[in-house]
């Protein structure tokens, strides 16, 4: 009956708010009709220029979790140190999975006694980009840019895992989880969990194409989610700015660009997705591309959506030393895609 209550109460809340955004969306269109109907196709058009692109990287998403490669990402974590740190940055960099989604088998394996350092590699890593990600940042800023984030995510990723490393024999890295209940249940239940067999050909068992039909649908829906808002954010974001009036900020010139990119711009980093138009509408309005790249990096990892997926497992001075981590590491890249492009 409770339950049943909680559902009730949040289907309201839902309801509520989806009726607010509504609301809020038809005044504004009474209220400027022309720049509604304009917002309306930017959206439409910025949607069809960028499917072919984006679809095949929701194809490759849906397929890494129905085949089960996902289930078997704990095998990085295993071996040498150095090597262990260097397979999860790279597997963290490439593949469709966030600190949140992984936060059980990340628990388990900490929990297990694996060492923080492949764990602080694969988890500086994997917010920043995904197959999806990555054809959805080609499609809106450019190759260049597609290619800066993943390198930078996996070189963030070795950069964090072997400073943590250097820490290996310190109490508070050899007992890096906190002694609550959400991590002793994270852990447990990734413990005891069967990893799932790997199978490519995922089409032949019917529970397979069930999983990548919803996969599938789950990430269409989280792109369109995050892309329609953001794109009619770049509409207003170019429609309110005028060309170069953002320059003195967080410009070429401007000493203080990427700095400002990482200590003001990501922390209200929402998501990647929503970021990238975002940021393409920033760029047409004077943002240096050394700034840009490191919003984007460190949205990812310093924001609250990032560091949310750790905060609640583990102690303190482990996610300092993410948070630290991230942080020079996004400096880094900032200063690094400048000089390079």
């Amino acid at each position: 009956m409770t339950d049943q209550t909680d559902i009730r109460r949040h289907m309201s809340k839902r309801q509520i708010l989806w009726g607010l955004g509504l609301a809020t969306l038809l005044c504004l269109a009474l209220l400027w009709p022309t720049h509604a109907a304009n917002a309306t196709l930017f959206v439409f058009w910025g949607l069809i220029a960028v499917a072919p692109i984006v679809l095949p990287g929701i194809l490759l998403a849906a397929w890494i979790i129905a085949s089960g490669a996902d289930s078997h990402i704990a095998r990085a974590f295993e071996g040498r140190t150095l090597r262990a740190v260097i397979v999860a940055s790279l597997i963290g960099a490439v593949t469709p999975v966030c600190g949140v989604t992984v936060l059980p088998l990340m628990a388990g394996l900490l929990a297990a006694g694996v060492p923080l350092a492949p764990i602080m590699a694969f988890w500086l890593s994997s917010p920043i980009t995904d197959p999806a990600m990555l054809a959805t940042t080609v499609a809106t800023l450019g190759l260049s840019f597609a290619i800066g984030k993943t390198v930078a995510a996996f070189g963030l990723g070795v950069f964090g895992g072997s400073i943590t490393a250097l820490f290996a024999r310190a109490p508070w890295a050899q007992t890096a989880l906190r002694d609550n209940g959400l991590a002793r249940q994270l852990s447990a239940a990734r413990c005891c969990g069967k990893a799932q067999a790997f199978e490519p050909k995922v089409w032949r068992s019917a529970d397979r194409r069930r999983a990548f039909a919803k996969q599938f649908w789950a990430t269409a829906r989280l792109i369109l989610i995050c892309l329609v808002p953001a794109f009619a954010a770049e509409y207003a974001l170019n429609a309110a700015l005028t060309p170069g009036s953002l320059a003195t900020y967080v410009g070429e010139d401007s000493v203080w660009a990427i700095p400002a990119a990482v200590f003001v711009g990501a922390p209200a980093y929402i998501d990647g997705y929503a970021a990238l138009p975002l940021t393409r509408g920033l760029i047409d309005n004077g943002m240096s591309q050394g700034a840009a790249m490191a919003f984007l990096i460190s949205g990812g990892v310093v924001s609250i959506w990032g560091a949310m997926a750790i905060a609640p497992v583990l102690k303190l001075k482990p996610f300092l030393l993410y948070l630290v981590l991230a942080i020079l590491g996004s400096l880094a890249a900032g200063y690094l895609f400048e000089w390079v492009v």
